[in-house]
Protein backbone atom coordinates (compact mmCIF):
# COMPACT_ATOMS: atom_id res chain seq x y z
CA UNK A 1 0.00 0.00 0.00
CA UNK A 2 1.50 3.50 -0.93
CA UNK A 3 2.01 5.47 2.39
CA UNK A 4 -0.01 8.28 1.84
CA UNK A 5 -2.69 6.06 1.56
CA UNK A 6 -1.93 4.02 4.65
CA UNK A 7 -1.62 7.71 6.55
CA UNK A 8 -5.32 8.58 4.94
CA UNK A 9 -6.66 5.59 6.22
CA UNK A 10 -5.22 5.09 9.68
CA UNK A 11 -6.45 8.72 10.04
CA UNK A 12 -9.76 7.86 9.19
CA UNK A 13 -9.83 4.93 11.64
CA UNK A 14 -8.82 7.02 14.78
CA UNK A 15 -11.38 9.75 13.08
CA UNK A 16 -13.97 7.50 13.72
CA UNK A 17 -13.01 6.65 16.86
CA UNK A 18 -13.64 10.67 18.15
CA UNK A 19 -16.69 10.82 16.64
CA UNK A 20 -18.04 8.45 19.13
CA UNK A 21 -17.78 10.58 21.72
CA UNK A 22 -17.39 14.22 19.64
CA UNK A 23 -20.65 16.43 21.03
CA UNK A 24 -21.63 13.73 23.26
CA UNK A 25 -22.64 14.80 26.82
CA UNK A 26 -20.81 13.87 30.29
CA UNK A 27 -17.32 13.57 28.18
CA UNK A 28 -14.65 13.02 30.73
CA UNK A 29 -12.36 15.57 30.37
CA UNK A 30 -8.55 15.54 32.42
CA UNK A 31 -6.53 18.34 32.83
CA UNK A 32 -2.51 17.34 32.09
CA UNK A 33 0.23 18.66 33.74
CA UNK A 34 0.90 21.42 31.37
CA UNK A 35 -3.14 22.55 32.23
CA UNK A 36 -4.10 21.14 28.53
CA UNK A 37 -7.06 19.17 28.44
CA UNK A 38 -7.27 15.45 27.28
CA UNK A 39 -9.89 13.12 26.88
CA UNK A 40 -10.98 9.22 26.28
CA UNK A 41 -11.22 10.03 22.68
CA UNK A 42 -7.71 11.79 22.65
CA UNK A 43 -6.21 7.98 24.09
CA UNK A 44 -7.96 5.82 22.60
CA UNK A 45 -7.51 7.33 19.28
CA UNK A 46 -3.86 7.19 19.58
CA UNK A 47 -4.04 3.54 21.01
CA UNK A 48 -5.80 2.82 17.32
CA UNK A 49 -2.90 4.47 15.60
CA UNK A 50 -0.18 3.24 17.28
CA UNK A 51 -1.29 -0.58 16.91
CA UNK A 52 -1.93 0.07 12.65
CA UNK A 53 1.19 1.34 12.44
CA UNK A 54 3.06 -1.21 15.07
CA UNK A 55 1.49 -4.35 12.63
CA UNK A 56 3.03 -2.34 9.48
CA UNK A 57 6.38 -1.29 10.70
CA UNK A 58 7.03 -2.99 14.25
CA UNK A 59 10.49 -1.41 14.70
CA UNK A 60 9.44 2.29 13.75
CA UNK A 61 10.04 5.06 16.35
CA UNK A 62 6.23 6.51 17.17
CA UNK A 63 5.61 10.07 18.75
CA UNK A 64 2.58 10.87 20.62
CA UNK A 65 1.22 13.42 22.74
CA UNK A 66 -0.61 11.33 24.55
CA UNK A 67 1.81 8.68 25.17
CA UNK A 68 5.42 9.32 24.69
CA UNK A 69 7.78 7.96 22.48
CA UNK A 70 8.88 4.53 22.08
CA UNK A 71 10.44 2.24 19.38
CA UNK A 72 13.90 1.35 18.25
CA UNK A 73 14.53 2.62 14.61
CA UNK A 74 17.19 5.69 14.14
CA UNK A 75 15.81 6.16 10.76
CA UNK A 76 11.99 6.43 10.64
CA UNK A 77 9.67 7.74 12.98
CA UNK A 78 5.70 8.41 12.98
CA UNK A 79 4.63 11.63 14.25
CA UNK A 80 1.01 11.70 15.83
CA UNK A 81 -1.46 13.59 17.28
CA UNK A 82 -4.69 11.65 17.99
CA UNK A 83 -6.73 14.93 18.47
CA UNK A 84 -5.47 18.56 17.54
CA UNK A 85 -7.66 21.49 18.94
CA UNK A 86 -9.10 19.71 21.71
CA UNK A 87 -10.23 22.27 23.08
CA UNK A 88 -12.73 22.59 19.86
CA UNK A 89 -13.45 19.26 20.18
CA UNK A 90 -14.74 19.67 23.66
CA UNK A 91 -16.79 22.23 22.68
CA UNK A 92 -18.29 20.83 19.84
CA UNK A 93 -16.83 22.30 16.91
CA UNK A 94 -15.57 20.35 14.12
CA UNK A 95 -12.58 22.03 13.38
CA UNK A 96 -10.39 19.64 15.32
CA UNK A 97 -8.02 16.99 13.10
CA UNK A 98 -6.68 13.79 13.61
CA UNK A 99 -2.82 14.77 12.16
CA UNK A 100 -0.25 12.12 11.20
CA UNK A 101 3.19 12.50 9.83
CA UNK A 102 6.32 10.34 8.64
CA UNK A 103 10.23 11.28 9.54
CA UNK A 104 12.64 9.46 7.47
CA UNK A 105 16.14 10.65 8.59
CA UNK A 106 15.25 13.38 9.75
CA UNK A 107 12.77 15.34 7.03
CA UNK A 108 9.27 14.52 6.91
CA UNK A 109 8.06 12.89 3.51
CA UNK A 110 4.79 12.29 4.57
CA UNK A 111 1.64 13.84 6.20
CA UNK A 112 -1.43 13.97 6.72
CA UNK A 113 -4.46 15.44 8.80
CA UNK A 114 -8.43 14.54 8.89
CA UNK A 115 -11.23 16.03 10.20
CA UNK A 116 -13.86 13.73 11.56
CA UNK A 117 -16.52 15.87 11.85
CA UNK A 118 -15.97 17.39 8.23
CA UNK A 119 -15.47 14.38 6.76
CA UNK A 120 -12.61 16.17 4.95
CA UNK A 121 -8.87 15.49 4.85
CA UNK A 122 -6.00 16.07 3.15
CA UNK A 123 -2.31 14.42 2.89
CA UNK A 124 0.77 15.18 1.30
CA UNK A 125 3.98 13.14 -0.14
CA UNK A 126 7.42 15.19 -0.36
CA UNK A 127 8.09 15.94 -3.74
CA UNK A 128 4.18 14.17 -5.11
CA UNK A 129 1.90 17.17 -3.91
CA UNK A 130 -0.53 17.98 -1.40
CA UNK A 131 -4.55 15.68 -2.09
CA UNK A 132 -8.13 17.56 -0.58
CA UNK A 133 -10.45 14.91 -0.72
CA UNK A 134 -8.67 13.22 -3.34
CA UNK A 135 -8.02 16.15 -5.73
CA UNK A 136 -4.98 18.05 -6.34
CA UNK A 137 -5.18 21.69 -4.09
CA UNK A 138 -3.35 24.78 -3.97
CA UNK A 139 -2.36 27.80 -1.92
CA UNK A 140 -3.62 31.11 -3.09
CA UNK A 141 -2.26 33.58 -5.29
CA UNK A 142 -3.10 36.19 -3.18
CA UNK A 143 0.08 38.76 -3.73
CA UNK A 144 -0.75 41.74 -1.09
CA UNK A 145 -0.90 42.05 2.79
CA UNK A 146 -3.92 44.62 1.98
CA UNK A 147 -5.68 41.84 0.18
CA UNK A 148 -4.75 38.92 2.41
CA UNK A 149 -6.78 36.52 5.04
CA UNK A 150 -4.57 36.01 8.32
CA UNK A 151 -5.46 33.55 10.72
CA UNK A 152 -4.44 32.95 14.37
CA UNK A 153 -4.92 30.39 16.89
CA UNK A 154 -4.84 32.48 19.63
CA UNK A 155 -4.17 36.20 19.37
CA UNK A 156 -3.33 36.66 22.80
CA UNK A 157 -0.38 34.83 22.57
CA UNK A 158 1.14 35.99 19.85
CA UNK A 159 2.39 38.83 23.09
CA UNK A 160 5.68 37.78 23.89
CA UNK A 161 6.30 35.98 20.86
CA UNK A 162 6.03 38.27 18.44
CA UNK A 163 7.33 42.11 18.81
CA UNK A 164 4.38 44.72 19.43
CA UNK A 165 5.34 45.92 15.99
CA UNK A 166 5.23 42.92 13.99
CA UNK A 167 2.10 41.67 15.47
CA UNK A 168 0.26 45.03 14.91
CA UNK A 169 1.41 45.09 11.44
CA UNK A 170 0.43 41.91 10.52
CA UNK A 171 -3.07 42.55 11.79
CA UNK A 172 -3.15 46.06 10.53
CA UNK A 173 -2.46 45.26 7.00
CA UNK A 174 -4.40 42.30 6.08
CA UNK A 175 -7.81 42.86 5.02
CA UNK A 176 -9.66 39.88 7.01
CA UNK A 177 -8.54 38.75 10.58
CA UNK A 178 -10.30 35.43 11.48
CA UNK A 179 -9.04 32.94 14.86
CA UNK A 180 -9.95 29.59 12.66
CA UNK A 181 -7.39 27.75 14.68
CA UNK A 182 -5.00 25.18 15.52
CA UNK A 183 -4.64 22.38 12.32
CA UNK A 184 -7.73 24.27 10.59
CA UNK A 185 -6.07 27.10 10.08
CA UNK A 186 -3.24 25.21 8.35
CA UNK A 187 -5.55 23.69 6.09
CA UNK A 188 -7.16 26.71 4.59
CA UNK A 189 -3.43 28.30 3.77
CA UNK A 190 -2.94 24.82 2.21
CA UNK A 191 -6.02 24.68 0.30
CA UNK A 192 -6.14 28.58 -0.86
CA UNK A 193 -9.36 29.99 1.20
CA UNK A 194 -6.45 31.75 3.60
CA UNK A 195 -3.53 33.03 3.07
CA UNK A 196 -1.30 33.29 6.37
CA UNK A 197 -1.56 31.27 9.72
CA UNK A 198 -0.10 32.01 12.86
CA UNK A 199 0.29 29.80 15.14
CA UNK A 200 1.69 31.00 18.54
CA UNK A 201 2.16 27.61 20.83
CA UNK A 202 3.21 24.33 19.43
CA UNK A 203 4.91 21.34 19.59
CA UNK A 204 5.69 19.01 17.10
CA UNK A 205 3.20 17.00 16.68
CA UNK A 206 1.37 19.66 16.30
CA UNK A 207 3.47 20.86 13.62
CA UNK A 208 4.89 18.07 11.88
CA UNK A 209 2.94 17.23 8.89
CA UNK A 210 1.74 20.87 8.29
CA UNK A 211 4.92 22.06 6.85
CA UNK A 212 4.65 19.59 4.16
CA UNK A 213 1.24 19.90 3.72
CA UNK A 214 1.26 23.68 3.24
CA UNK A 215 5.28 23.26 0.85
CA UNK A 216 3.85 20.68 -1.15
CA UNK A 217 0.45 22.66 -2.29
CA UNK A 218 2.89 25.45 -3.18
CA UNK A 219 2.75 27.50 0.00
CA UNK A 220 6.03 27.85 2.78
CA UNK A 221 6.78 26.95 6.46
CA UNK A 222 8.69 28.62 8.70
CA UNK A 223 8.96 29.68 12.58
CA UNK A 224 8.41 33.24 14.29
CA UNK A 225 12.16 33.99 13.55
CA UNK A 226 11.53 33.69 9.73
CA UNK A 227 13.64 30.14 9.63
CA UNK A 228 12.19 27.25 7.61
CA UNK A 229 11.33 24.60 10.32
CA UNK A 230 8.53 22.66 11.64
CA UNK A 231 11.03 21.93 14.30
CA UNK A 232 10.39 24.94 16.46
CA UNK A 233 7.51 26.21 19.14
CA UNK A 234 6.13 28.80 16.56
CA UNK A 235 4.89 28.11 13.25
CA UNK A 236 3.75 30.59 10.31
CA UNK A 237 2.36 28.80 6.84
CA UNK A 238 1.68 31.37 4.06
CA UNK A 239 1.25 31.05 0.28
CA UNK A 240 4.73 31.44 -1.70
CA UNK A 241 3.30 35.30 -2.75
CA UNK A 242 3.42 36.27 0.85
CA UNK A 243 6.13 34.65 2.58
CA UNK A 244 8.93 37.04 1.67
CA UNK A 245 6.77 39.98 3.19
CA UNK A 246 5.46 38.48 5.96
CA UNK A 247 9.28 38.05 6.86
CA UNK A 248 10.36 41.22 6.65
CA UNK A 249 7.91 42.05 9.29
CA UNK A 250 8.94 39.74 11.33
CA UNK A 251 12.88 40.69 10.67
CA UNK A 252 11.57 44.58 11.29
Amino acid sequence: MELRNFLEEIARGAGEITLRYFNKPNLEIITKSDASPVTRADRESEEYLRKRIREQFSNDKILGEEFGEDGSSETRRWIVDPIDGTQSFIRGVPLYGVMIALEESGIITHGCVHFPALNEIISASRGHGSFWNGERCRVSEIDRMEDATLLATDFRRLEGKLSGAARDTLIRKAKTVRGWGDCYGHFLVATGRADIMLDPKVALWDTAPLGLIVEEAGGRAFDFSGNDTVYSPTLITTNSKLAFEVKEILRA
